[in-house]
């Protein structure tokens, strides 16, 4: 085990550490973290449009104005996921550049116009010549977590291209008398003005390509495709969707938060930084279909994690629930009242920290363990139907467990698989827990006799 400490110490920590402070996995984890607001509210105006309760679906159905008008804050903030996002990563990069974060989130907006493509929307008939009339729109699809990496991959390169021109002081510059403000904007200009002409290259060589039937290696035959998203979506996206929504990729994403929270690093936030992206995705899909009244398609989402990271990541909340009501140890009762109160709103750094499990040989072994079977539990019950499907609504992840999983699933039935995940785990951690509890109940024991000694002899 000592020899394992040692490995964690030497060689995963200084990695992990280096990822943790890349400015730009940092610039995509501010990112994510800027859209879950938004995502939570449009999930409160989702529930109020499809309330589990049958009476109250039977009244929105026979009332479907309501329903339409419940909708719109969830079409202003949930389906703006990616523009939010864009123009977020951007500003958070720029800063860590220290150049204008305002106006390269502003082009990383803009850019991101650029690329995505127009769709034809049929909006009447001409009464002369009976033919269609199509009007040519950008197409909003891309505005949602459809949109997403994309979204983020064009933050990235356009705040890249903004800073190299500004660092080549290939700016325009104004007199010294001319306002701060209108100076900014001028200095933004040639580099917004590069950026934006690259990525419109881009666009137009696609479209090129398009046009040629050209076939790359038979690796992107441009024949289907007309788009950056549609790139991103073969070579990035559908590989990473694939795998990391797996079983299996699930299970191995699961023991990275695990392993990175062992060395003292925020596990969730790292490896979300990189997984957000996806899950919001299947996230978005499973919401459309809720809102459209169909059976969401995806097991692993975002709100998949939420559901089996009970009192937070490593499932915690079963451990604290043991400390507070079957500990010897004063030590380990009175961590357990100080943590049940953060525990019920999913916070476990008073556990990580304060037990500690961080760089613990033995409780690292159960924190390893428990989010496998989490998932493995979870990923089953929803497969064979045990469970009521995640219906995309993203209820804040502070929301105590047992009320989440009905949230989450609109069913009794998610209520139940939190409950049944809480006392397995706690199962998990007991033996664990007790080697711990046992030595702190025997050091308490051990440092109370020689005070009691010593009083006996003064008496």
């Amino acid at each position: 085990m000592d020899k394992i400490m040692n490995f964690l110490e030497e060689k995963v920590m200084p990695v992990a550490g280096r990822l943790a402070a890349q400015r730009h996995l940092t610039a995509l984890r501010d990112a994510m973290v800027l859209t879950i607001p938004f995502i939570i509210i449009g999930s409160v105006f989702l529930i109020l449009a499809n309330f589990p309760i049958q009476a109250y679906l039977d009244w929105m159905a026979a009332h479907p104005t309501v329903k339409t008008t419940l909708l719109y804050p969830y079409n202003a903030t949930f389906n703006l996921v990616a523009l939010i996002a864009t123009f977020a990563v951007a500003y958070r990069l720029a800063q860590s550049y220290n150049v204008d974060a305002l106006a390269t989130g502003a082009t990383a907006l803009a850019a991101y116009f650029t690329v995505t493509p127009f769709t034809g929307f049929v909006t009447g008939v001409n009464p002369e010549t009976k033919a269609n009339i199509i009007v040519n729109a950008m197409n909003q699809d891309y505005f949602t977590s459809k949109g997403l990496f994309v979204g983020l991959i064009i933050g990235i390169v356009t705040t890249e291209i903004c800073r190299r021109v500004i660092h080549k002081n290939i700016v325009i510059k104004m007199p010294d008398g001319v306002p701060p403000t209108v100076a900014r904007s001028f200095v933004a200009l040639i580099p917004g003005f590069i950026a934006i002409f690259v990525v419109y290259l881009l666009r137009v060589g696609i479209e090129a390509l398009n046009r040629a039937h050209f076939n790359l290696f038979g690796i992107l035959d441009f024949t289907n495709i007309t788009s950056i998203h549609d790139i991103v979506k073969v070579l990035l996206q559908k590989p990473l969707t694939e795998v990391g929504t797996s079983l299996i990729g699930t299970c191995v994403v699961m023991i990275l938060i695990s392993l990175l929270w062992a060395v003292g690093l925020h596990g969730s936030s790292i490896v979300g930084s990189v997984m957000v992206p996806i899950w919001l995705q299947l996230t978005s899909e499973n919401a459309l279909a809720t809102a459209a009244g169909q059976v969401p398609p995806h097991i692993v989402t975002e709100e998949f994690r939420t559901i089996i990271q009970i009192g937070g990541s490593g499932g915690t909340f079963g451990l604290v629930l043991a400390m507070l009501f079957l500990s010897k140890s004063k030590q380990m009762k009175q961590l357990g009242k100080l943590a049940i109160g953060p525990g019920l709103f999913n916070i476990n750094e008073p556990i990580l920290f304060g037990l500690p499990i961080v760089l613990n040989p033995v409780m690292l072994i159960p924190f390893f363990i428990v989010p496998v079977i989490q998932t493995l539990i979870t990923y089953f019950a929803f497969d064979l139907g045990l469970v009521h499907m995640l219906t995309g609504v993203v209820p804040p992840w502070t929301l105590p467990p047992i009320i989440q999983g009905y949230l989450l699933t609109g069913s009794i039935s998610g209520a139940i698989l939190q409950l049944v995940m809480i006392v397995v785990t706690g199962l998990i951690y007991y033996p664990f827990f007790k080697i711990m509890d046992n030595k702190n109940y025997k050091e308490e024991k051990e440092a109370e006799t020689p005070s009691n000694t010593k009083k006996a002899i003064v008496g």
